[in-house]
């Protein structure tokens, strides 16, 4: 054989091998969704973003924007969206110094992008530090080894580039995409119930009380059934019992937001406080299958917090701390009977149904 046609031949085999690599990395990046991996996605919002967080009175307002990502091919995305604030509390001006946005997107403009089975997602921003931002996404994986029906949520940085400054200055914090309710509801191959007024009672039970238990251990008690107070409903049909889905966690004492408060009528000294906000149930045995996935699932909960790189050493420490206290609760007959059936008690605070005001 020539050395022309050497030459050739090899070059030939190089093309193949670079269409067969190149296409399975396009193959790859179509593959995976957004909520499929754990690896913290850098993203840039560009737009009128200072115009977007003035806005935080009245109905929010759709501004347009763009979000721009590198994927594995090393190629730059750019998809054009429009963006508004969400939400109520962390919408307050007062309150945060990002407050949460909702991202908009067209079905057509995210074809063959990581965003391609999005239509509106969350972005939770830090309200007052991002380490609250990183804590608060630990709960959600904490969640979602409990139930598929849990609402997934990708770590990310995001880059702000704002339009409207005359400078090019940039900010980068991270932030928590959170699973459309939609999405999820079909990814457990159920639907969004939206009937009001659902008392909890009317609701999967073991699943309700699994949830309930949840939000004991990390210390939340900002959420409803009967007002949808940071909880999604989700069910077979609009007439079957729903499950009760829970969702922003900022006012967790496991979190230990700054802003973070218990409402009044707990009567509470902090969010680190627990108190157990289920009905009540007379029966321990009904709690005990819940009970016994918590133990199971110990290790893996303390190992989301061991394991990670992002937090620091003390925050870790009293976090564990915090739930050993949920364990040796939950694991003592007389102390868990005494926390679970406090809503059982007249002159408690266990039947306190507080509205929600939450939008989005």
């Amino acid at each position: 054989m020539s050395k022309h046609r050497q030459k050739a031949l090899i070059g030939f085999r190089a093309l193949i091998l670079y269409v067969v690599i190149f296409s399975g990395i396009a193959e790859f990046v179509r593959a995976q969704g957004l909520f499929d991996s754990e690896d913290v996605l850098s993203i840039t919002l560009t737009g009128s973003l200072s115009e977007v967080f003035r806005n935080r009175t009245g109905d929010p307002v759709y501004y347009p924007a763009s979000i721009s990502y590198t994927w594995v091919d090393s190629i730059e995305r750019k998809v054009p969206l429009r963006i508004r604030t969400r939400g109520n509390f962390r919408r307050q001006s007062g309150t945060c110094a990002y407050p949460p946005l909702l991202l908009n997107f067209n079905k057509h403009d995210v074809a063959k992008t990581i965003f391609s089975e999005q239509d509106k997602v969350k972005l939770v921003m830090p309200c007052q530090g991002e380490k609250f931002v990183l804590r608060e996404y630990l709960v959600y994986k904490l969640y979602n080894e409990l139930t598929p029906k849990s609402f997934r949520a990708r770590l990310v940085r995001v880059t702000l580039a704002d339009t409207d400054l005359k400078t090019k200055i940039t900010k980068t914090f991270y932030g928590i995409l959170i699973e459309e309710e939609e999405q999820m509801a079909t990814r457990n191959g159920l639907i969004a119930v939206e009937r009001s007024l659902v008392r909890p009672e009317h609701t999967v039970i073991q699943e309700f009380l699994t949830m309930a238990i949840f939000q004991y251990m990390i210390g939340n008690t900002d959420w409803s059934v009967q007002y949808r107070q940071n909880i999604k409903l989700i069910g077979a049909d609009d007439i079957a019992r729903p499950y009760a889905v829970p969702y922003d966690f900022d006012h967790a004492g496991i979190v230990g937001a700054p802003y973070a408060k218990p409402a009044q009528e707990l009567a509470l000294g902090s969010v680190r406080d627990r108190r157990y906000r289920g009905f009540c149930v007379t029966e321990m045995k009904e709690f005990r299958p819940a009970i016994e996935q918590f133990n199971t699932l110990k290790e893996s909960f303390y190992d989301i917090y061991r394991t990670n790189a992002l937090l620091d050493d003390g925050y870790k420490r009293a976090t564990l701390k915090y739930l050993d206290a949920f364990y040796a609760t939950i694991n003592n007959p007389k102390r868990v009977k005494e926390a679970f059936q406090y809503p059982c008690l007249k002159s408690g605070t266990g039947n306190v149904v507080i509205k929600g005001l939450n939008k989005d």
